[in-house]
């Protein structure tokens, strides 16, 4: 009898308790391989359609800002082209009027001149008249040179006024600057 009280013990503690539904639950932790490789196509799939996604918006933003830039190159002077017609309006309006008084005609002219001096103010374009100035190449032309007590290279005279947007030279000025004395 004494083995058979043995036997009932050494079973038990061959087989507990615990062991059992490890072994049980061990094939499904891990995996097939079929499915793993399920799991990674649709991994991929997520990546992939996220990148397409990516590359559209990327490209929808690259044509937004190409038609951003059409427009704005389109449409940059508008502002400055309204507030033009409304010199030229003036001009138009001391056309019509017939009055042979020449202190009127260049009154009105004197208005619309302060008008355009305004449009130009507002936009920052500024008038180059050196006269008295050291000549610089950078913003006058020198058109021809005449005897002169200024020093050598100084602007004489100013043939035509030059034009600066926002320190930038539209036009320069045309000069005639001093010989110097000999």
């Amino acid at each position: 009898m004494a083995q058979n009280e043995t036997n009932p013990k050494i079973e038990q503690q061959a087989t507990p308790a615990s062991a059992e539904p490890a072994a049980a639950s061990a094939p499904e932790i891990m995996p097939s391989l079929e499915e793993m490789l399920k799991e990674a196509e649709r991994k991929a799939q997520e990546h992939y359609d996220a990148w397409m996604y990516a590359k559209a918006e990327g490209e929808n933003i690259r044509r937004r800002a190409v038609d951003d830039i059409s427009k704005a190159q389109k449409f940059a002077v508008e502002r400055f082209s309204n507030e033009m017609l409304a010199v030229k309006d003036s001009l138009e309006a001391g056309l019509v009027v017939t009055t042979e008084n020449v202190a009127s005609f260049k009154g009105g002219m004197e208005l619309t001149l302060k008008q355009l001096s305004g449009v130009f103010e507002k936009f920052n374009i500024s008038e180059i008249n050196p006269v008295g100035e050291k000549l610089d190449p950078h913003k006058h032309q020198a058109i021809g040179m005449m005897d002169s007590d200024q020093p050598a290279n100084t602007v004489v005279s100013v043939m035509q006024k030059g034009y600066a947007l926002n320190d930038r030279v539209l036009r320069p000025a045309l000069v005639m600057v001093a010989k110097g004395k000999e």
